[in-house]
């Protein structure tokens, strides 16, 4: 075999992952779409109407948070984990919250453990933003242990301070990983 033949593909294989890969988040940003523009929020009668926000579901990565995302609460899974984005300064979960979850409340109540990650960034008090994140974790383990994962079988980690520059929204976020 020449190294011409076998330059010929890798060309091959190169083209069809891009290709896939270009799949993947075509489909993403499709779903991210049609759930903004059907309204992904329902009020309920005589509250105050929720914005609506996005729910992504790919298998690959496709950018740490998506630019929907925002100043609104969202929730994204990216290979497995679930991502909860927060609006500024907010612990309310975005809308779609149990429905993400539904493989980790299965994974956790099939005996496996969750872990669940809060992040906030290095900007003001450090002491505030660490109790928010707090605040952003709990409320994520008080939704799994309400759709009936023991509590037990949840993990809370300290919360992380994001450096760097970026997406804001990142550093207002909370992962929720099954353990191996």
């Amino acid at each position: 075999m020449s190294s011409q033949d076998n330059d010929q593909d890798i060309r091959v294989v190169a083209v069809v992952l891009i290709s896939a890969i270009l799949l993947a988040v075509g489909l993403a940003v499709g779903v991210g779409i049609h759930k903004v523009r059907s309204g992904g929020a329902v009020a309920d009668a005589g509250a105050e109407a929720a914005p609506a926000v996005a729910v992504v579901v790919t298998e690959t990565v496709v950018a740490p948070a998506p630019a929907a995302v925002g100043d609104d609460a969202a929730v994204v899974i990216e290979n497995g984990v679930v991502k909860f984005y927060f609006a500024s300064g907010k612990a309310d979960l975005a809308a779609g919250a149990v429905d993400a979850l539904a493989d980790a409340i299965a994974a956790a109540k099939a005996g496996k453990k969750l872990v669940i990650s809060g992040f906030h960034d290095s900007t003001g008090s450090q002491a505030q933003n660490a109790e928010l994140a707090k605040q952003r974790a709990q409320a994520v383990r008080d939704t799994l242990v309400a759709a009936g994962v023991p509590e037990s079988s949840v993990e809370l980690l300290k919360p992380e301070e994001t450096t760097g520059s970026g997406n804001a929204a990142e550093a207002r976020r909370v992962e929720v990983l099954i353990a191996e």
